[in-house]
């Protein structure tokens, strides 16, 4: 069974930096991308950024790139996700997920993780 867990979430202030990470079981690391996502209330799940089983290369949000950084360590079966400057806006659940395409959609993923709050306060 494919699991993906969160860690790292919680209450920061504006300009802080935090980093997230997603441990997952080994069979998802050597074959999928992952990808973290964000949902605020009250909006729909958003795509923050995804990166291929290599690593090789990855893609953020626009609104994102500049703060947000995505990297793998396959060795640890674990994605991260920092971030950096963070904003009252940036507060949300943010999921990991798995699957096999590297798509800016939900739908593009298998497999989620059960989301970490961040909550960013000014």
């Amino acid at each position: 069974q494919v699991q993906l867990e969160e860690t790292g979430g919680g209450l920061v202030q504006v300009g802080d930096s935090l980093r997230l990470s997603c441990a997952g079981s080994g069979s998802i690391f050597s074959t999928h991308v992952m990808g973290w996502f964000r949902q605020a209330p009250g909006k729909e799940r958003e795509f923050v950024a995804s990166i291929p089983w290599r690593g090789t290369s990855t893609n953020v949000a626009d609104s994102l790139r500049g703060r947000f950084t995505i990297s793998r360590d396959n060795a640890k079966n674990t994605v991260y996700l920092q971030m950096s400057n963070l904003k009252p806006e940036d507060t949300a659940v943010y999921y990991c997920a798995a699957g096999f395409r590297a798509g800016p959609y939900s739908r593009d993923y298998n497999y989620w993780g059960q989301g970490t709050q961040v909550t960013v306060s000014s």
